[in-house]
Parts: C-alpha cells; sequence; structure tokens
C-alpha cells in the first residue's frame, strides 16, 4: 500500500521560501513517477510538479515555474519541494503522490497534507 506523509508547511511571508518534505512507505519510490499537487481553499485540486522515475526530469504547472523545484532522494524515500519566491495565490494544502508524467496529474491516492500560508 502506497503511503505519504507530507511536512514542512507553514506561515510565510510573501517572497519567502518554504521546503516541503514527504516520506514515503510501501512502494519502492525510485519505479514510480512522484509529484506535488496543491488543493487551496474552495478551489480544485492543482497538479504543481512531477519528477520521472529515470534520467533526472521534471515537469511543473505553469504558475510554478521558475519558482518551485521538485527533488527526489530514493534511497530515503523521501520526495522534496523546494518553494521559493511564495506568492499569496500559492497558500494551499499540499500533497504528495505518484504522478502520470504526461499529464502530471495523480495516479494514487496521497496523505493528510501540510498547509502552506503565504500572506503578510
Amino acid at each position: 500500500q502506497l503511503q505519504f506523509v507530507e511536512s514542512g508547511g507553514g506561515l510565510v511571508q510573501p517572497g519567502g521560501s518554504l521546503r516541503l518534505s514527504c516520506a514515503t512507505s510501501g512502494f519502492t519510490l525510485a519505479d514510480y513517477h512522484i509529484g506535488w499537487f496543491r488543493q487551496a481553499p474552495g478551489k480544485n485540486y492543482e497538479n504543481v510538479a512531477c519528477a520521472s522515475k529515470s534520467n533526472g526530469r521534471t515537469k511543473y504547472t505553469q504558475a510554478v515555474k521558475g519558482r518551485f523545484t521538485i527533488s527526489r532522494a530514493n534511497a530515503k524515500n523521501t520526495v522534496y519541494l523546494q518553494m521559493d519566491s511564495l506568492k499569496p495565490e500559492d497558500t494551499a494544502v499540499y500533497y504528495c503522490a505518484t504522478c502520470y508524467w504526461e499529464s502530471l496529474g495523480p495516479a494514487s491516492s496521497w496523505g493528510p497534507g501540510t498547509q502552506v500560508t503565504v500572506s503578510s
């Protein structure tokens, strides 16, 4: 059973940075594309980023390109999302799950999420 536990969220001022972590278990992380997703209050979820299971490639939704960086540490069963130059519109609950490379969409259920609030 694929399991995910997200952490690292919090309150940050616009322009600030946060680093999210996702601890995975129940599967071999190296065998899967892995991604981050977010859901803002009253909105549908949004694909954020996807990291390929091979060749180190990454993809991002246009809204976060150049500001967010997804990375993976397969030996630690952990995935990261470095978020820089944060904007109020980045406020959301962030989740990780496996992802489809072509669409960046979720390929599995996700964990409880971690809240990110960008506000002055």
